[in-house]
């Protein structure tokens, strides 16, 4: 069997159906041979100027990468056409959240050192400032009214320079980054080889030849529809495999803020089968939509969620008031990719994951890997089709990315056992993050920030139980003075200068003292409990 790139299955696609229609983002509307020739025309564009691959995969170590990284700042609209541009001129395509403030971006920047970037033009005013400026710039039109950047290429012109085809031939071993923090905070790019990722989390396969592909996408099922954003592994991965499965996606228009009517609205209009979304972020607003208002949403089978925990109580709302759907739980991670499913109908609720191929529970202590009823609690892992590791970052590759009995796993930082049916119970995140609308918040990135204050002495951060977000951003300060002037609103315009809006505490708990342990690391557990006891807030 043989392996094969995202753009390569991208043309076989295009090559059985070129009309059907691929993608479907506000107004515009995409066949798939629309995006071959979009993103073999950015190939070009990129490869003529210069940018690829510069040292081959099998010459590298795990965490180093030989080809130029092309940073993405781009909302839904043409994102799966960039990532597939940016493969087939074998450069890499790197996520960037564009919810950061220019400071994180610039740390980000800062770390990936792309040779390029491709941007929204209504983003370019915002991160001009943190742009790289020896990188190549590429706008794309977005319908706002802002000028474009000193030097910029339009993303129209790049693709008209790019009409002359160059000599590129992609591999397999190419890669893709995956962008997520670090424990504290600090970025990590997490390089997959472009196939593994196909496979794992695309629901590709290595295929003997092109006729499997043409036979997989000949007949399509109703659209898919995914409302969540594409920077983010999870979106991505659910977007590319509807679009790798021949299938037309349906991508959230995500040039406003998030609006439940019109996805409702949209699954109706384009009569979708299945929709994708992140945790209670979106599942409140969208439950609390279908109470003031009805929808003909007779086409739609199964509502899938990811990248954040859905709140049963949601889960159980979403079954009473869709009942024809399944409700699909994804569980992965950046690192690991999808690693289970939890279907759940009406009826017939289920609070396990169903693993997929190479899947597995380790020990506590890293020892073995645990059986199906065992009763210890694990760490969450996956061995086979994994990624290489993080760019530029050999400490945290060989600790994430350790060989165990003979195996190279990856180990997720999540808490884990199996039952008696082989299925994963997930017992929770061990690390300091918190997972607040499906956005990963890591607690001494913001501590540092609340800290940087000269009215508080000191302070730790935790995430406490939230309806609308699944968890939330909050913060126990120390006080310098007993009457220092640090009232919850200007904590929060400082915090807000620094971080993303998703990151600021959403409350900020005064105490008399952050308690510290004998070796002066932070208590979280006293934290949390004073979160949970609810202390008078500032």
């Amino acid at each position: 069997m043989a392996e094969w790139t995202i753009g390569g299955v991208l043309d076989a696609i295009a090559g059985v159906i070129p009309d059907r229609l691929m993608t479907v983002c506000g107004q515009r509307r995409s066949t798939f041979a629309d995006t071959a020739d979009r993103s073999r025309r950015l190939a070009n564009f990129l490869a003529g100027r210069g940018l690829g691959a510069h040292r081959e995969r099998h010459t590298l170590a795990n965490w180093e990468c030989g080809q130029d990284r092309v940073a993405l700042i781009m909302r839904n609209d043409l994102y799966p056409d960039a990532v597939i541009g940016c493969l087939k001129a074998r450069t890499v395509p790197v996520n960037v959240n564009f919810h950061y403030t220019p400071r994180e971006v610039n740390e980000l920047l800062e770390y990936v050192k792309p040779s390029a970037v491709i941007y929204h033009r209504s983003l370019g005013a915002k991160f001009a400032d943190v742009l790289p400026p020896d990188a190549l710039w590429i706008s794309v039109d977005d319908g706002g009214v802002l000028p474009e950047l000193p030097s910029a290429v339009r993303l129209a012109d790049a693709l008209v320079e790019g009409a002359v085809d160059q000599r590129i031939s992609p591999s397999p071993d190419d890669v893709v980054m995956m962008c997520t923090g670090g424990t504290t905070g600090r970025p990590k790019g997490v390089l997959w080889r472009q196939c593994d990722t196909y496979t794992v989390s695309m629901n590709g396969a290595d295929h003997a030849y092109a006729a499997e592909i043409a036979e997989k996408v000949r007949h399509a099922g109703p659209p898919w529809f995914a409302v969540s954003p594409l920077m983010h592994a999870a979106g991505m991965w659910t977007a590319f495999a509807g679009v790798l499965g021949g299938q037309t996606v349906v991508l959230y228009d995500n040039r406003e803020t998030f609006d439940p009517k019109a996805v409702w609205a949209t699954v109706e209009r384009e009569k979708v089968g299945l929709m994708t979304m992140v945790g209670d972020a979106y599942a409140g607003p969208l439950i609390d939509e279908l109470q003031r208002n009805s929808y003909d949403l007779s086409s739609l089978f199964a509502v899938a969620t990811g990248g954040a925990a859905t709140n049963p109580r949601h889960q159980q709302a979403l079954l009473e008031m869709l009942p024809g759907i399944t409700l699909v739980n994804g569980y992965g991670s950046s690192e690991t990719g999808n690693v289970g499913f939890g279907r759940s109908q009406r009826g017939d609720t289920r609070d396990t994951f169903e693993l997929r191929d190479g899947a597995l529970v380790l020990a506590a202590d890293y020892s073995r890997f645990l059986h199906p009823g065992e009763q210890e609690i694990g760490w969450v892992a996956r061995a086979g089709r994994i990624p290489l590791g993080y760019f530029d970052d050999p400490d945290a590759t060989r600790s994430t990315f350790p060989e165990v009995d003979g195996k190279r796993v990856v180990i997720s930082g999540d808490r884990g056992a199996l039952a008696e049916d082989g299925t994963l119970r997930l017992f929770g995140r061990d690390s300091l993050v918190v997972n607040t609308g499906g956005e990963k918040v890591f607690v001494e990135e913001v501590e540092e920030v609340v800290r940087a204050h000269p009215g508080i002495a000191d302070a730790l951060v935790v995430g406490r139980p939230s309806e609308r977000w699944g968890e939330e951003v909050v913060a126990l300060i120390a006080r310098a003075e007993v009457r220092a002037a640090v009232t919850h609103d200007v904590l929060h315009t400082h915090c807000a200068a620094h971080l993303a809006g998703f990151k600021v505490p959403k409350e900020f708990i005064v105490v008399e003292q952050v308690r510290r342990l004998g070796n002066g690391k932070a208590d979280y557990r006293w934290a949390k409990s004073a979160v949970l006891r609810e202390v008078t807030p500032a």
